[in-house]
């Protein structure tokens, strides 16, 4: 029996009887039991957990958990209170900075993005320590994909943030009509500067939500 938020268990239940789940549901059981795995077993599903899927208003997607200890705890870009922020959420925070003057949290915990309907939804659910995008095409990638479909075609007036070819390529299906899609290159440091600093994604997540009717997310 999956463990997660009951509104997700309602429109991703098929999802569960199919081959290739009960494929990465073994495969990841037997990686948690022979390998150090992020992010820790009970906060696989937890960007569901925090974010019902009535109460989705934004959702920006990960490729993958941090790979390093004590990082990964089941939101993308998202870390632990005390964990130094990695560079991606160095530049996310640099960013919100240049385009709504919110200066740096001192935690990097996103949470409260969370509990505010951004759906923090990393593409890969885990990964083995140390070893960059590992547990990519077991699975997780068409799972993924099913709970952004659901997004997309049972919900209206959602914001996709995409940051990054890999993430552009898994919101393709999106009508555009229905939502808004921001797309850039990724907050890497290797990336940061060919345009993601200056996309102005958080106040045009805001307008967009604000011109719905809708109650912006306070960054």
């Amino acid at each position: 029996m999956i463990k997660m938020e009951e509104s997700w268990i309602a429109v991703l239940s098929e999802e569960f009887e199919k081959e290739y789940f009960k494929r990465l549901t073994a495969f990841v059981r037997a990686e948690y039991k022979t390998k150090m795995v992020y992010p820790p077993g009970r906060f696989i599903f937890r960007a569901f957990d925090l974010c019902p899927f009535h109460k989705v208003k934004v959702i920006i997607l990960g490729q993958a958990p941090y790979h390093a200890p004590y990082q990964a705890h089941g939101l993308c870009f998202s870390v632990s209170d005390g964990i130094a922020y990695p560079p991606p959420l160095q530049n996310i925070f640099k960013e919100i900075y240049r385009d709504l003057d919110i200066p740096p949290p001192i935690s990097g915990n996103l949470t409260r993005w969370a509990k505010q309907g951004v759906l923090l939804l990393n593409a890969t659910l885990t990964v083995r320590a140390h070893e960059a995008a590992s547990h990519q095409n077991k699975g997780w990638e068409e799972f993924t994909d099913a709970a952004i479909r659901q997004l997309a075609e049972k919900r209206e007036n959602l914001v996709f943030i995409l940051w990054g070819s890999y993430v552009q390529k898994k919101g393709t299906f999106i009508n555009r009509q229905k939502h808004l899609v921001l797309s850039s290159p990724h907050p890497s440091p290797l990336s940061a500067y060919r345009g993601f600093f200056g996309n102005k994604h958080f106040s045009k997540t805001n307008n967009y939500l604000l011109s719905k009717g809708i109650e912006p997310i306070e960054w």
